[in-house]
């Protein structure tokens, strides 16, 4: 409101002493021209549109002016205007230019903004002539190709001969069924998808998926389903949560009109409209990121195509990542969009990944029938049969025709296919994969394929197998592990470890199976028994966590069940009975503990533990994808809120325990506009009972990491002391990521590619009376490391509480991207 009263202060007061001018213009026979531009020499800002008829008003002080008036297809004209200290009236004709002229024309942005005008006037009426504003559905086809070529930095001459002369002698073998692969062939990845989308305002999709063709690794590809990422164009920003850090900010919006410089370049006549061609740039790259040209219908003041490339710096993945959008006018009031292509790529080290994506849209239908829940969680399904599409049916559905070069790998492909699908080749690729060499019994493991009953085991390997570092001395751990798969998608698997130490010749040893039932709910049932060593702060700081007092020693049964009873409502419920017994009386190495400080394991005598852990976490509207056996989540607006709640019950084969531990906690993560992406975690937890409760149940506060950044949401950096507690403890986290926002804004810094982090916390332990907070800043940057990223960072953080005095700590971390969901740890 402050803002918006400042505003019409400054923009009011100059009024005032101003003059009215007004008239109209007309044309060679009196018409009036709609839309005409009047506006000063030399003063851009001193401008006014006329009305659809031909009327124009606009404000000047007493002085001499040169007035330009300008409409689309006549000769701009000018006028001397002595502006009196009255209202005065000049009315003008224009005159039509010639179709040359037309063709010809460049406007210059130092003489007047016109692009900057003219994307106003889209912006209008953005909400009628956006396809997104109207119940729809319409067909789509999507083609995505990825180009791999290898960098040589050694003879390349030499190199490409080779590469060529290994196509030409084995592409007449690879048709004839030949299994070695040429080369090229692995350089080329491709997707094919058909499907049906359905579109309700303001957000609501549902996407069915009647096609699906992959050929070699198509993870690289982007924009092969429509529900995950939405060009809008028409939308004040662009949510491109898998591409990009932040919001982009769209140069056809209002925020837009601000965040982007807009230059007209270009007036041709095409098919007997007026067509502006428009340039973008950002104003400032650290809130505007995108860059190209927009294309706008005069007098219709619709968008017929775009062209606009992202900025490097904030995003995920690829070096840069280029948008073409073509629109066909509906009835001359509606942009629809009929095909997009995304150019995008990446260069690695010794690898430059060059990919693809072409969408085409037809068969709209604007007036749709939908069902009353026909949209609801389930954005997207893909029935089996998607996957088992014949070519012929590929071609009649496919929107955009092959290349030579894509027939000839398709055709490759599939007779690799069809070769790879025999017994015999299949026999012989698990003949090698199961055969035993040296490296594989001494560095990889040994393991054994049955591809016609689907399941596989194998042993560990030696390296794995010594272990010459442990709590009691070096030890020999064998391993054995066992998985098996339906085609329904459920599993099987499993582990087996037998260990022997021989400082203490003590056997140990531990087997767990884990089958899931059912893919699509994440159903999951486990189960474990366990001979070996167990800790009782799991999750203490690095300098702590290797301490003798950390261990004890348990023969364990542990039950699991897990299970999604409705979307985004999670449910857990596991048993554990536990023999523990201390590790005194156990030999240890000390040849150590001078240079690594250590103690003495903590002693106690052995009793029977029972304890039962329920819990569950709901994330509302969680949206997700249908595959035919398993569901892809895509996440939720809204935060996910979890339960736990833990019981030791006493007199349960002989259980001494009795307590009742209750934990509450809410987080999320989201974006604030174009400024960053914030998360938080608050949680509160209490021991409801204690009757009866050992070390290993209660519940500890982890002091800090020296030097090592651990995660802000779980944790804090400046926290001294391990707290072991039974009342109420309160937490509170918070963490924002600017992704360039702030520190984009100095010159060149973009460049650099480091982003700016803030955060704090704060915490209070009733039984102490102990209260904990404090601040953290950072800088993060994004490095390749092979086909993943890396975000390494550095952070500040001052730390205070009543218990000790303000301290000031520097921390580093390092993080993968997780190439799944494309999100960081934090």
């Amino acid at each position: 409101m402050k803002f918006l009263l400042l505003f019409l202060i400054f923009s009011v007061g100059p009024a005032f002493g101003q003059r009215l001018l007004n008239g109209v213009v007309s044309n060679e026979q009196n018409l009036p021209i709609a839309g005409a531009e009047v506006f000063v020499k030399n003063a851009t800002d001193l401008r006014t549109v006329a009305d659809l008829n031909g009327y124009f008003e606009m404000y000047l002080n007493p002085g001499e002016y040169y007035l330009v008036f300008s409409a689309d297809g006549y000769q701009d004209r000018e006028l001397y205007l002595g502006m009196k200290d009255q209202d005065t009236r000049r009315d003008i004709q224009l005159f039509p230019m010639k179709l040359s002229e037309v063709q010809e024309i460049k406007v210059s942005a130092k003489k007047m903004n016109v692009g900057r005008d003219k994307i106003m006037k889209v912006v209008e009426i953005r909400e009628q002539i956006n396809p997104w504003s109207y119940p729809h559905e319409v067909d789509v086809y999507i083609k995505a190709t990825e180009q791999r070529d290898h960098i040589v930095k050694e003879n390349p001459k030499a190199q490409e001969k080779k590469e060529k002369q290994e196509a030409k002698s084995n592409e007449g073998d690879l048709l004839n069924e030949a299994p070695k692969v040429p080369e090229w062939l692995n350089k080329l990845q491709l997707a094919e998808v058909q499907l049906h989308r359905s579109y309700s305002p303001p957000n609501q999709v549902k996407e069915i998926r009647n096609a699906y063709k992959a050929l070699g690794d198509v993870s690289q590809l982007y924009y092969t389903t429509t529900v995950k990422s939405n060009f809008n164009f028409f939308e004040n920003l662009l949510h491109l949560d898998d591409l990009h850090q932040t919001p982009v900010s769209s140069p056809i919006s209002t925020p837009g009109i601000v965040a982007y410089k807009y230059k007209l370049e270009e007036k041709y006549e095409e098919n007997g409209r007026m067509i502006s061609k428009i340039k973008i740039t950002p104003r400032n790259t650290a809130t505007s990121t995108m860059e190209g040209y927009i294309w706008v219908v005069d007098t219709l003041w619709l968008i017929q195509k775009l062209d606009l490339t992202m900025n490097k710096g904030n995003l995920l993945i690829y070096d840069y990542f280029r948008i073409e959008q073509e629109y066909s006018l509906q009835g001359d009031t509606l942009c629809v969009l009929d095909r997009q292509v995304l150019t995008y790529g990446v260069k690695y080290k010794n690898e430059v990944s060059q990919c693809k994506t072409e969408a085409i849209y037809s068969n709209y239908n604007f007036q749709p029938s939908f069902a009353k829940k026909y949209f609801n969680a389930e954005v997207a399904v893909t029935e089996q049969a998607a996957y088992e599409r014949d070519s012929a049916y590929w071609e009649q559905k496919r929107g955009i025709a092959l290349t030579d070069e894509e027939i000839k790998f398709i055709r490759a492909k599939d007779s690799i296919r069809d070769y790879m699908n025999r017994k015999e080749y299949l026999d012989s690729v698990d003949a090698v994969f199961n055969k035993i060499t040296a490296l594989k019994v001494l560095w990889f493991g040994v393991d054994h394929r049955n591809r016609d009953k689907k399941q596989q085991f194998g042993f560990g390997s030696v390296a794995s197998t010594i272990q010459p570092i442990n709590i009691a001395g070096p030890r020999i751990t064998p391993s054995f592990d066992y998985f098996k798969k339906w085609k329904d998608e459920r599993t099987l698997d499993c582990y087996t470890r037998i260990s022997y130490g021989f400082l203490n010749g003590d056997w140990k040893g531990d087997t767990w199976w884990r089958y899931r039932f059912d893919p699509f709910h994440f159903g999951f049932f486990r189960v474990a028994i366990n001979h070996d060593f167990d800790v009782i702060r799991g999750y203490d700081a690095i300098t702590q966590i290797y301490k003798r007092d950390n261990f004890f020693e348990s023969t364990r049964l542990n039950l699991n069940l897990e299970y999604e009873l409705f979307n985004g409502f999670y449910a857990y419920a596991n048993t554990q009975y536990t023999k523990r017994r201390s590790l005194d009386g156990y030999e240890f190495l000390n040849g150590i503990d001078e240079a690594l400080p250590n103690n003495d394991p903590l002693a106690f005598d052995p009793y029977d533990a029972f304890i039962l852990n329920i819990g569950a976490s709901y994330t509302p509207a969680q949206r997700y994808m249908r595959e035919p056996y398993r569901k892809v989540v895509l996440g939720s607006a809204y935060p996910t809120f979890s339960v736990h709640l833990e019981r030791g019950l006493p007199n349960v084969f002989k259980s001494v325990v009795d307590h009742a531990y209750l934990q509450v906690e809410v987080m999320q993560n989201f974006k604030i506009g174009t400024i960053g992406t914030s998360s938080y975690r608050a949680s509160v937890g209490k021991f409801l009972s204690a009757r009866a409760i050992y070390e290993p149940d209660y519940k500890f506060q982890r002091r800090s990491d020296p030097i090592w950044f651990s995660n802000p949401l779980y944790s804090f950096q400046g926290f001294d002391t391990t707290l072991r507690t039974t009342d109420f403890v309160y937490q509170a986290h918070y963490v924002h990521h600017d992704n360039g926002a702030i520190l984009n804004k100095i010159p060149y810094f973009k460049k650099t590619r480091v982003g700016l982090v803030v955060g704090g916390g704060a915490m209070y332990v009733k039984e102490y009376d102990w209260q904990h907070y404090e601040i953290l800043a950072g800088l993060e940057r994004n490095f390749k490391l092979s086909r993943r990223r890396l975000r390494v960072g550095v952070y500040g953080v001052i730390s205070d509480g009543n218990q000790i005095t303000p301290q000031t700590a520097w921390k580093i971390s390092f993080a993968m991207l997780d190439d799944r969901n494309m999100k960081w740890n934090f």
